[in-house]
């Protein structure tokens, strides 16, 4: 049986950051992850995260200050805000317990994608190597271009060849169904060829990325494949609720979701 965490940028937004934590618990999510919780204190956040017993799981790199950024980790010329935004990353998430961190690849013009793939592999190397002293995964998700035009990681190969070529293992796939769906399709085989790199799974319906019980994507099917192939890591809800959240975690309660929200 899947493993679910709350992605707390995505579910129980009625409520504020803080008082998120004790809402996924309470929902009967045991993992959590973040997307930018820069503006609160790491200390406030452990309180909550230890609070409610959950396991504190990725934060994205903060996307960049200036206009149209989208991540910092594939855009030439800015290897040294890269570093600034993922030394913050490396620190908070350590701070807090946590295990993994999205770097954020970023958007780049057609005519800069074959700098875009060397600076990416470059950024990820050196950041992989200070992560590593902290046992912190890096991970790197394909992102379609529909919600993020020009965004550089865009496929599921392009990922690995980027990990292949970075030579780092600490550096793996974050597979999120919804944009492989959107992207490329053909989930199942993608996700047991890619397995070996793959560090961490997403979910929301496609296209409407609400609650994972519509649209294009079998999830029942995709879960029962993701306990066939031997997926023991977690599962992470990152889905725009369409309503209340706890309204909406019927389709989760033959996993354990949904029976003791408030």
């Amino acid at each position: 049986m899947p493993r679910f965490a709350a992605n707390l940028a995505y579910l129980f937004t009625e409520r504020p950051l803080l008082e998120r934590f004790g809402a996924a618990a309470a929902a009967g999510f045991k993992a959590v992850e973040l997307q930018a919780p820069y503006d609160h204190a790491p200390s406030a956040l452990k309180a909550e995260i230890d609070k409610h017993g959950l396991k504190q799981l990725g934060i994205n790199t903060f996307v960049g200050s200036r206009p149209g950024d989208s991540g910092l980790g594939a855009v030439p010329g800015r290897e040294n805000d890269w570093d600034v935004v993922f030394k913050q990353a490396l620190y908070t998430t350590v701070a807090i317990g946590g295990s993994a961190i999205h770097c954020m690849a970023g958007t780049v013009p057609p005519e800069q994608r074959p700098a875009a793939e060397r600076t990416f592999i470059a950024n990820l190397a050196r950041a992989a190597d200070l992560a590593k002293e902290k046992n912190v995964t890096l991970l790197i998700e394909p992102i379609n271009q529909r919600d993020r035009p020009n965004y550089f990681l865009t496929r599921i190969e392009q990922a690995a060849d980027i990990i292949v070529k970075a030579g780092r293992p600490n550096i793996k796939i974050q597979f999120d169904f919804y944009h492989v769906q959107i992207v490329s399709g053909d989930l199942i085989t993608r996700f047991q060829k890619h397995l070996p790199l793959i560090g961490h799974v997403q979910i929301a319906a496609a296209p409407s990325r609400a609650e994972p019980d519509e649209g294009e994507i079998n999830y029942p099917g995709v879960f029962e494949a993701l306990d066939r192939l031997g997926w023991s890591g977690w599962t992470a809800c990152e889905y725009k609720p369409r309503a209340r959240t706890e309204d909406g975690l019927g389709w989760g309660r033959a996993y354990g979701l949904g029976g003791h929200a408030a």
